[in-house]
């Protein structure tokens, strides 16, 4: 039985099976999406980097989502871009095995990133005469590598649970990079355990700190409403409308994706949501920053305006 078993050294991902002038048209489009990927994460660095007033815990943890984003996009647009020209170009079993690690790790990572923005507003907005002690930069630093670091560890597990599978099966990926759940079921042994580590993974990382961000907010909305000021209340709120549209996107999709109803179920629908997940929202992260915080758009001002005097 066994001398009958072919095992694969590579995959080919299926992407989207569409005529091939769609997928032209799709090439160029998702190529247009992902160099405003690059360019707007790579403008918020910049601009946190080259000016002091945004040397603030808030924003050293945007600089940290904007690396995130920037690293998500690398990650699965370039093969998709492939794809898109040539269908049947092959990933190889390493190479599919990284994309599928490194997804996990970014997708982690950022969901803790998130919980410690929310987290770093409630001590903004809730106790602010303590804020500069709570928030110290060794504590800031310490809650970065925290994020991290955990993204690293658990994306490790499930590394640790898919090398040993077989790979005996078609090898066909239905989706347009390794996702893990496509990848496992081409496998040719129990999965079992692999599909409970990701559901338990998902929820740990999705509905536990999701939680974390409502109670957040409850408090920070109850400290709102005790400002007296008008002005100082929608100060307050502009800080954090921000961080709740990119809450709201991308807690939003990950949740129907990996603990929502019909888990595993590889229908289009739930593929297209994972493009919108790994594609448009690292896009319109630096632009719902951008366009709904004062302070960016300041900072960028004044960026302009010393290379104009230059």
């Amino acid at each position: 039985m066994e001398s009958n078993m072919t095992f694969i050294t590579e995959f080919t991902l299926s992407g989207f099976p569409l005529d091939p002038k769609v997928q032209a048209f799709l090439f160029g489009l998702f190529s247009l999406f992902y160099a405003f990927t690059l360019l707007g994460n790579g403008v918020i660095l910049g601009l946190i980097s080259l000016d002091s007033r945004l040397h603030t815990p808030m924003y050293f943890f945007l600089s940290h989502l904007a690396i995130v984003d920037i690293a998500y996009a690398c990650n699965t647009v370039p093969q998709m871009l492939v794809n898109l020209l040539d269908p049947a170009k092959p990933i190889s079993f390493a190479g599919c095995v990284t994309q599928t690690f490194l997804f996990l790790t970014f997708a982690v990572t950022e969901c803790l990133l998130l919980v410690v923005m929310s987290y770093d507003r409630y001590v903004a907005i809730c106790h602010p005469l303590r804020y500069s002690v709570i928030m110290s930069w060794r504590v800031c630093n310490i809650l970065a590598v925290a994020s991290w670091t955990f993204g690293v560890l658990l994306s490790m597990v499930h590394l640790v649970l898919l090398l040993p599978l077989p790979f005996c099966k078609a090898q066909k990926i239905n989706h347009f990079f390794c996702e893990i759940m496509a990848v496992l079921k081409l496998a040719c042994a129990d999965t079992h355990i692999n599909e409970i580590m990701v559901l338990a993974g998902a929820t740990s990382v999705l509905v536990g700190p999701f939680s974390f961000i409502v109670i957040s907010y409850t408090c920070i909305l109850c400290a709102i409403l005790r400002i007296q000021s008008g002005e100082g209340q929608r100060k307050a709120f502009s800080t954090c409308s921000s961080h709740l549209c990119v809450v709201g996107l991308f807690y939003g999709t990950a949740i129907i994706m990996y603990v929502g109803p019909r888990y595993g179920n590889p229908k289009e629908q739930k593929k297209y949501l994972l493009l919108f997940h790994s594609l448009f929202n690292p896009m319109l992260n630096p632009l719902i920053y951008s366009l709904r915080n004062s302070e960016v758009k300041n900072a960028l001002k004044r960026v302009l305006g010393r290379e104009g005097a230059l």
